[in-house]
């Protein structure tokens, strides 16, 4: 392993370890300032705080399934380690580096939560749209799963992502 792909990988450690941080204090200041108390306003009828505990998956799905959102967290944990590992220390997977990172983040950031209460702090509530209250690790995965998404069908061709497949062989010429 080159000392630049080494680089690369300590990188993204610092990163997720600084971004798992971060999403845990938020949800360590929701507990605190939040919990049992009325939703605070931060942009009145847009955005406010409103803690709430979700025993489920996003939106509520699937409540109480904790062995299975550890379980799926690993999985996905599992092959997003092995894309970092084996992507190719190029500029141009620097993105993906850093996409890979957030999600991983928002994996682990969820898990933590789930492993020590058996339920996710969620605090950020969009009102004008009603959409489901979610946290911090929620907004690493989801925004860089929709990025990665279109960077994958609109940037990046097969060619450049011949280092995740088992098929090698066949596009060895771009190394």
């Amino acid at each position: 392993m080159s000392i630049k792909k080494k680089l690369f990988l300590l990188l993204d450690l610092v990163m997720i370890v600084g971004l798992i941080f971060f999403d845990q204090y938020t949800k360590g200041w929701a507990v605190v300032y939040l919990k049992d108390k009325p939703a605070y306003n931060l942009i009145n009828g847009i955005l406010e705080l409103n803690y709430l505990e979700n025993k489920g998956a996003a939106f509520g799905m699937l409540p109480n399934q904790k062995i299975f959102f550890i379980f799926v967290a690993t999985v996905i944990l599992s092959v997003v380690g092995y894309v970092l590992l084996k992507m190719p220390d190029h500029k141009k997977y620097t993105i993906l580096h850093f996409l890979f990172s957030l999600i991983v983040a928002g994996s682990i950031g969820n898990m933590i939560d789930r492993i020590r209460y058996d339920y996710v702090v969620d605090f950020i509530y969009f009102v004008r749209i009603n959409f489901p209250i979610f946290n911090v690790a929620d907004v690493y995965a989801t925004l860089s799963a929709l990025v990665l998404l279109i960077l994958l069908l609109f940037v990046y061709k097969e060619k450049d992502l011949y280092f995740i497949s088992f098929k090698q062989k066949r596009y060895r010429e771009f190394k």
